[in-house]
């Protein structure tokens, strides 16, 4: 019998390799949620950089997180990009140190007297 498009080969291994050099970041999952997730990013951004970009992060939340990310998915259905940037920024700012947060327009301007007091 010849193979079809369709059928699996349990030969080849099922996992695809997200990376991040400048985090030193690596993991890898499995092929199937990799392309719900990518695809459903794909249908909200507009680049394959953007969706490329938030799927990894969604990934990292995850992981970080130890909920799956299909469960993580499903919440964030139905929401816009701007919905979805804001939602994502939080998790991730939950994982990052306070003087890099993400989602924020204006620089945040420091107390005049305490700005005084550090030295450049």
């Amino acid at each position: 019998m010849g193979g079809t498009v369709n059928s699996v080969n349990t030969n080849v291994d099922l996992t695809v390799r997200i990376f991040d050099q400048f985090y030193s970041y690596e993991q890898f999952v499995n092929v199937d949620e990799y392309d719900v997730v990518y695809s459903f990013l794909r249908s909200v951004f507009t680049t394959d950089q953007a969706a490329g970009n938030f799927t990894v992060a969604l990934f990292r939340i995850a992981a970080k997180t130890g909920t799956n990310v299909l469960s993580i998915l499903a919440n964030l259905e139905g929401q816009g990009q701007i919905e979805l940037t804001q939602t994502l920024s939080y998790y991730l700012n939950n994982m990052r140190s306070g003087s890099t947060l993400l989602g924020f327009g204006a620089s945040v301007t420091p107390n005049y007297y305490t700005a005084r007091n550090v030295l450049s």
